[in-house]
């Protein structure tokens, strides 16, 4: 009796250890519920990094997408297959073109009632079908996808070819469409469920903990930047700022203005592996190059025209996702849409410059940080030099470029000038309107 008794205890003490010393199985939530573009893309991205830096069991992927880029769907794709952690998709409502092909690289499919997979065909954004070498990419990866995953691969074909007729499934004509009756039927999905938990109960993790992945405040930043809408506003910031600081030089806010939205733009691009360093290096190649035709070389040639094509271009290209000069797998309707963006924007901001300048220059704040009045001698100033002879009315030439202000020569003497805003070259004859002694506001000589 006493040996049963201490064998009864042992056998218990193992047990409870045994179960102390399991840990609970953990499953990460992410949900994709909107558009696919590089929001998604990095989303998920961080999500799967976490997944597997927090020892995760599995990772449950909720979609309900009508599709997106195929390039950011790729990248999810790819990142599935790569991924040593199962991913389980769970369709609730909708899992269209884009949608299907990150599906099917999941390890298994779970769909919710009255839900639908498929109809993968690459549209433009008037939703007309694109050209057919985005049709024939489109085909290629959603067949290796189904193929790696054990479904049939003309059925994922199928769902992006009009043309392929496949027997009792789809008519030539028709893009396949499943319902979740119909993709269990064809093994395009697992099972029908009703939440997550009924996941975790065909996967063995009955037990498992749940967690719901949501971005922390500088990702929500990094995601809203990425949104072409206020990717142009701060395209618009850092032109106007750069105009408001020529004007003004020395103020020093409209510049920093500039900086702050430059950053913005580029960091969530380039953290999301679309700007590379070269399309960041150009950008500010360009900004020194329009400097240089600003401060240094006269009139407006080369040097401006090209430090603005290079600024422009820098600023397209950081939204597509090219592989340097490569651009085959970057459909047309991406690259309308970030060329409107910047010209949208440049144009926005030419607009407020010549509206708006005379307004920010009269208002009351502006005039607490820059001189909005002429230091006249009714208001009490008097200049600390006065020449001898006055010389209104003498001819002169420019020694430098005037834009307003510079020198003039006046005889075998240089003196300060300015004019009311026109731009006089170096050597252009000028005559003096007003000498105010320690300059001369000058003109261009007719």
């Amino acid at each position: 009796m006493v040996n049963k008794l201490k064998l009864f205890t042992i056998l218990y003490f193992l047990v409870f250890l045994t179960a102390f010393g399991q840990e609970t199985s953990k499953v990460l939530i992410l949900t994709v519920d909107s558009e696919i573009d590089p929001r998604t893309n990095r989303y998920i991205e961080l999500g799967m990094e976490k997944a597997v830096e927090e020892g995760f069991d599995a990772i449950i992927l909720e979609l309900d997408t009508y599709g997106g880029l195929v390039t950011d769907a790729n990248d999810i794709r790819e990142r599935i297959l790569r991924s040593e952690i199962p991913v389980y998709a769970y369709i609730n409502t909708d899992a269209a073109s884009a949608g299907a092909l990150i599906s099917i690289a999941c390890d298994s499919i779970y769909m919710a009632p009255a839900s639908s997979i498929g109809a993968a065909t690459v549209v433009t954004q008037t939703g007309e079908a694109a050209p057919d070498k985005y049709q024939s990419y489109m085909r290629s990866i959603m067949r290796a996808t189904a193929e790696k995953r054990g479904r049939d691969p003309r059925i994922a074909e199928g769902m992006v070819d009009e043309t392929l007729e496949i027997d009792s499934i789809s008519p030539e004509g028709d893009v396949i469409t499943f319902s979740t009756t119909e993709a269990i039927k064809y093994g395009y999905c697992e099972a029908q469920v009703d939440s997550y938990q009924d996941i975790l109960d065909r996967t063995n993790l009955t037990e498992a903990q749940t967690e719901d992945f949501t971005l922390g405040w500088t990702e929500k930043v990094i995601s809203l930047v990425l949104n072409p809408v206020v990717s142009g506003f701060l395209i618009l910031i850092m032109v106007g700022g750069i105009y408001y600081e020529l004007q003004t030089p020395g103020i020093g806010f409209p510049i920093a203005a500039s900086i702050i939205a430059a950053v913005l733009y580029f960091i969530p691009y380039y953290l999301n592996g679309l700007a590379a360093n070269w399309e960041i290096l150009i950008f500010f190649i360009g900004i020194v190059l329009l400097a240089l035709e600003i401060f240094v070389i006269p009139g407006f040639g080369i040097a401006g025209v090209g430090g603005l094509i290079l600024i422009f271009t820098s600023l397209t290209l950081v939204m597509l996702d090219n592989d340097n000069f490569n651009f085959d797998f970057v459909n047309i309707e991406s690259i309308v849409r970030a060329i409107g963006v910047v010209v949208t924007s440049s144009l926005v901001a030419g607009v407020m410059m010549i509206v708006g300048g005379v307004t920010i220059y009269k208002s009351p704040i502006f005039s607490k940080i820059a001189l909005s009045y002429e230091a006249t001698k009714e208001l009490g100033y008097t200049s600390k030099v006065k020449n001898e002879e006055d010389l209104t009315g003498k001819i002169g030439t420019a020694f430098t470029v005037l834009r307003p202000s510079g020198k003039v020569t006046i005889g075998d003497d240089y003196y300060d000038a300015y004019t009311r805003g026109e731009f006089i070259a170096r050597g252009q004859r000028i005559v003096v309107i007003r000498d105010e002694g320690s300059s001369l506001l000058v003109k261009a000589k007719a």
